[in-house]
């Protein structure tokens, strides 16, 4: 488990459109906290410090809320499309031993075999882990292979499983890069040729017209 990261968190007494902004203009991020059926509570966080932790979108948080401790993980993060801050936060509340599913990437491992190209369908897959201990990334190792790498195949964390519904489609699809025939060359250099030789027929003939 990583280390432990504890925030200071205000509990949001303003809202609408000016109070978010007056908050963004303070350097703090507005936030909602939901889960297990209780109401959910709003509070404001520390900008740069949230968003240093948050680099981990399934980050393992500890909110010190005016005393009051809360564990939480990211659940949805808005981002400003310009400019570099996140704009809002929704939070999940999360328990010791408590379950969850969050979206985890995928990290390819090694090369196919030779004369192959790979591509990463699913970059990220559906994991269900201890809240307290969720995986950063799981793997997938495609060195020396000459076929697609299914669901089967993830490399998962000890306690963690994979919740993901369709076990078919391929994680990295493994496929030899096609050439272009040669014929269809041959076809866009003449249509290339018939272009040009119409382009310059025009240009005698317009230069034709202004002589008489």
């Amino acid at each position: 488990m990583a280390d432990k990261i504890l925030i200071s968190a205000e509990v949001r007494t303003e809202f609408g459109k000016g109070a978010a902004r007056r908050a963004r203009r303070a350097d703090q991020i507005p936030a909602v906290i939901y889960g297990h059926g209780d109401d959910p509570r709003h509070v404001v966080l520390p900008g740069h410090e949230t968003a240093l932790a948050v680099r981990n979108p399934n980050a393992l948080i500890t909110l010190d809320i005016e005393g009051d401790e809360a564990m939480v993980v990211p659940k949805d993060i808005q981002r400003d499309p310009i400019k570099p801050f996140i704009v809002h936060m929704d939070l999940l509340a999360v328990r010791k031993g408590e379950k969850i599913v969050v979206d985890v990437p995928v990290e390819v491992i090694g090369e196919p075999a030779e004369g192959f190209e790979f591509i990463l369908d699913q970059p990220t897959v559906p994991v269900e882990a201890d809240a307290l201990n969720l995986p950063e990334s799981v793997s997938i190792d495609i060195t020396g292979r000459d076929e697609n790498a299914l669901p089967e195949s993830l490399i998962l964390p000890e306690g963690a499983e994979l919740a993901l519904a369709d076990l078919e489609s391929p994680i990295v699809s493994i496929h030899e890069p096609q050439e272009q025939p040669l014929e269809d060359e041959d076809a866009e250099t003449e249509a290339g040729e018939e272009d040009a030789e119409g382009e310059a027929g025009e240009t005698e003939e317009a230069a034709g017209d202004d002589s008489e």
